[in-house]
């Protein structure tokens, strides 16, 4: 219980920051997106569920995650083979891009919308599993001065693939304490499904 609380704490206390300063071009990033159109649709919206909505992300977390991507950090072989060639400036460029995008809003399983809206706003504070909204925002909006990404809308599949990456140790993130390897390696694979549906209809 103390440790669930004191995660939650953590969690809150750092999503009290100032707004993020946004240092690409979206106008250049969308030049340099072309490539990317065939994953992750012309405006960031994909429609394969594994792969990634980028519509609407945070900008400084985007930028991060090309940048693992870059440096083999995250594991992907398409990936890394697209982001490659790419200086720091595209990488700004692009994540400003789809940062300036919206984003399409799924729906939740009603099966499974009570449990995942618990495990979203509440946790599981038997097993020390925090809520996600702590650090995401009641709205799955993320904190972009933070990076922590935006949850809102994306896809069920997806979700799901990145919380069992974390728990197996596979998924790296940029928190040193490796908060969300810990959490999701709490969480049971009804809890992750629950609150992967939940997130998709959420907005």
């Amino acid at each position: 219980m103390k440790n669930w609380l004191a995660i939650t704490i953590i969690f809150l206390v750092s999503s009290v920051t100032g707004p993020a300063l946004a240092t690409g071009d979206p106008e250049a990033g969308k030049t340099k997106s072309a490539s990317c159109a065939a994953c992750h649709g012309a405006d960031g919206n994909s429609v394969n569920p594994e792969w990634p909505k980028l519509a609407g992300q945070n900008e400084k977390y985007l930028a991060k995650q090309l940048g693992y991507f870059q440096h083999g950090e995250r594991k992907n072989t398409t990936m890394s083979g697209m982001v490659a060639n790419l200086s720091e400036r595209d990488i700004d460029d692009v994540a400003a891009y789809y940062a300036s995008q919206t984003t399409t809003i799924g729906n939740a399983d009603p099966e499974l919308v009570e449990f995942g809206q618990q495990i979203y706003r509440s946790g599981n504070s038997d097993s020390g599993v925090a809520p996600c909204m702590g650090c995401h925002g009641p709205n799955g909006a993320g904190n972009p001065a933070a990076g922590y990404p935006a949850l809102r809308g994306q896809h069920a599949k997806y979700s799901e693939i990145q919380l069992h990456g974390f728990a197996e140790g596979k998924r790296v993130n940029e928190n040193a304490k490796k908060m969300m390897q810990i959490l999701a390696a709490r969480m049971t694979n009804r809890e992750i499904r629950a609150v992967s549906s939940y997130i998709q209809g959420l907005h």
